[in-house]
């Protein structure tokens, strides 16, 4: 038996990057999975195909996790699809990095909209299911940057702080109806967007890491794999980085 067979999980912003990476991983294990997307529709519909070949529900929604009433939308049509709800996990994330002195107003704001205030939309839309059946799990994808901060990336580093402080608050409000939410921090992970960088930037952030090399998709997937499993059912308000050693 698959470990999250029959588990239903909703995925924020999940048609390329990590997201994708999470959505097949937990779909192998067993889940059936909703996602969003924001703009990309095609590769959003080629995740559903590769999610129905691997014998799982898979639905794609566009819908912005940053608008409330899209959320409670959102929520309210994967219940009525799918049947349930059991895992969220906060994925949808943007970066509009810069040095302070010139980061605009807009920048900042949209950057807390989307990565930190979706987090707050989503598990508020969702925490009624998972409170009427006493079970669940949340999981929000943060980032190393959230833990250390980073220069030119203050407004980044402020949502991510701010997932990882809204983590361990829901933790402790929801635990006793059995409902955990952990974070999970990833550091340098390859993914599509890295590949458009300097191979010789690249190399040197590989080799500054312990383990010598970037992450995968999958090992961010891994750990969700996880934290949305009954293997993790006493584990509830952590940070787990998958970073390879680089805040060791």
């Amino acid at each position: 038996m698959k470990i999250l067979d029959g588990k239903k999980v909703i995925v924020t912003g999940a048609s390329r990057g990590i997201g994708r990476g999470i959505a097949l991983v937990l779909a192998a294990h067993g889940a059936d999975v909703a996602f969003t997307y924001s703009s990309s529709e095609a590769p959003a519909l080629e995740l559903e195909k590769e999610l129905a070949g691997l014998g799982v529900k898979g639905k794609a929604y566009k819908s912005d996790a940053s608008i409330y009433g899209e959320a409670e939308k959102l929520v309210a049509s994967v219940l009525e699809d799918f049947g349930g709800i059991d895992v969220l996990i906060n994925n949808a994330g943007i970066t509009r990095d810069n040095l302070l002195m010139r980061m605009s107003e807009e920048d900042f704001d949209q950057v807390i909209a989307t990565n930190l205030k979706s987090v707050f939309n989503m598990t508020k839309a969702v925490q009624r299911t998972l409170l009427k059946q006493r079970n669940g799990s949340i999981i929000n994808i943060s980032s190393v940057v959230g833990v250390k901060g980073n220069a030119g990336q203050a407004n980044y580093a402020a949502s991510k702080a701010g997932m990882i402080g809204f983590t361990k608050s829901i933790a402790l409000e929801l635990g006793s109806r059995n409902i955990r939410c952990n974070a999970i921090a990833p550091g340098f992970i390859e993914t599509e967007m890295t590949q458009k960088l300097d191979e010789k930037t690249v190399q040197g952030w590989r080799d500054a890491i312990p383990l010598k090399r970037g992450g995968t998709p999958d090992d961010v997937a891994n750990a969700c794999l996880f934290f949305a499993s009954d293997l993790s059912s006493y584990i509830t308000g952590q940070v787990l980085n998958v970073d390879g050693g680089m805040l060791t």
